[in-house]
């Protein structure tokens, strides 16, 4: 059975109210919503699917889940800054990251290198009495809650209308998540070429609201 304490400490590390200031962060997605890519639920759910399957949230879960399982978090931190597409991208993950383990540290946890956001909750999670999955499909969903969130206030959207795009890519969170358990360095890839874009473009707006 799963251990409910555990199960809890991993909720609150997944939490909006823990202080990563993910609130900051929207992954691109606000020039997506600025150039007209986004417009509506359809378009954030299609955006969000996309980045799940084949991008930054793919890319997370199978750095998330080599870590639990084992992998070196030096070596798939610094293969986490490789995959970055973007001086944002790596901004958003490495400063999540940081706030992570400082606050982890604060709360009586054991001091860590500041590392990539998917690669310092694999090491905390390491410790956790937790399924390897169920810990990939938390971290996932709490990445995707975050990019609604940042959808529903700059689209702008309803909540209802937020909350059903992201009950939606329930299934699709599981689907990556079961993926995410035999990723491998060398099976590891990504493809969403428009949010990678996005993300770089993103520097060189002159009005924004979002670090990313």
């Amino acid at each position: 059975m799963t251990d409910p304490h555990a199960l809890l400490t991993l909720t609150q590390w997944l939490s909006p109210s823990f202080p990563l200031g993910a609130f900051a962060y929207s992954h691109g997605l606000e020039l997506a919503i600025s150039d007209g890519a986004v417009r509506d639920a359809e378009g954030l759910e299609s955006w969000l699917r996309v980045i799940l399957t084949r991008g930054g949230g793919h890319v997370d879960a199978c750095l998330l889940s080599m870590v639990l399982q084992g992998a070196d978090a030096q070596e798939v931190g610094d293969l986490a800054e490789a995959l970055a597409g973007s001086k944002e991208r790596w901004a958003e993950t490495f400063e999540q990251g940081q706030a992570f383990v400082k606050t982890v540290a604060q709360m009586g946890g054991p001091e860590r290198k500041a590392r990539a956001l998917p690669v310092a909750v694999g090491e905390a999670a390491r410790g956790l009495d937790l399924p390897d999955r169920t810990v990939i499909a938390l971290y996932l969903h709490s990445f995707t809650s975050n990019l609604v969130s940042a959808g529903v206030r700059f689209v702008p959207l309803g909540q209802a209308a937020g909350q059903r795009v992201l009950a939606t890519l329930h299934d699709e969170i599981e689907r990556v998540s079961e993926a995410a358990l035999s990723a491998t360095a060398e099976t590891l890839t990504t493809g969403a070429f428009a949010a990678d874009l996005n993300a770089a473009r993103h520097e060189n707006m002159d009005v924004r609201i979002f670090k990313t």
